[in-house]
């Protein structure tokens, strides 16, 4: 007579990237929105800056943490202020 093989039950693990960050993700919520801000101005350069890198590129949705909306805003006000000369198109 065949002999039936004992299993013990298999810890239930979640696959993970290797160098994956542990625990929840946190999401930022986006910094206009929370200031009640509708439509970015293009002459507001200060604040444009901190959504361009050190050479000049717009960073994206999962660095700044902007919505949807304001990010398209963003990028449009940020292109409006390199046509006029406010803000670099690169670094030298």
């Amino acid at each position: 007579m065949a002999r039936k093989k004992e299993t013990q039950p298999k810890e239930r693990t979640t696959r993970r990237r290797p160098g994956a960050p542990g625990g929840a993700i946190r999401r930022r919520g986006c910094w206009f929105c929370k200031e009640g801000i509708e439509e970015i101005d293009y002459k507001n350069y200060s604040q444009l800056r901190r959504y361009m890198s050190e050479k000049g590129k717009i960073r994206s949705r999962r660095v700044t943490g902007a919505c949807r909306k304001h990010q398209r805003q963003l990028a449009a006000a940020i292109k409006r202020a390199r046509e006029m000369a406010l803000l670099p198109y690169s670094t030298g």
